[in-house]
């Protein structure tokens, strides 16, 4: 059995992603909440999601659409191709409700503020 962290880490998940999913810990990077967040999207943590979107962008997102695209779909496994600062381009691979293999292409943008990393948005390939 692999108990490597969803997010592709080779540490378990209780001591990768978890921690900042749990709120123990603030994720230090954009790259540690890109991952902890496809992580929380592997577990369903939909809270942490919304809680890790910034500001200003949590009205163009619902909570019963994250839960739904969360559930729906089986993930398999996160490639990060690139990450700066404060973007991170990344493959997420998963099989969708029909169990077709799918692949989510994105460079995402975060914003650091008050110490704590925040998603932004997103340019979708």
């Amino acid at each position: 059995m692999n108990n490597n962290c969803y997010c592709g880490n080779s540490l378990p998940f209780s001591d990768c992603c978890e921690i900042y999913i749990k709120g123990d810990k603030a994720a230090p990077t954009a790259e540690a909440l890109m991952r902890s967040r496809y992580s929380a999207y592997a577990v369903h943590a939909i809270d942490y999601l919304l809680k890790t979107t910034h500001i200003s962008q949590r009205k163009y997102h619902s909570k019963k659409d994250i839960e739904q695209w969360a559930v729906t779909n089986q993930w398999l496994k996160l490639e990060v191709i690139k990450a700066t600062e404060s973007t991170v381009e990344f493959k997420a691979y998963f099989l969708d409700a029909t169990l077709q293999s799918q692949i989510h292409h994105e460079k995402s943008t975060f914003k650091l503020q008050n110490g704590n990393w925040f998603y932004v948005d997103g340019k979708f390939y």
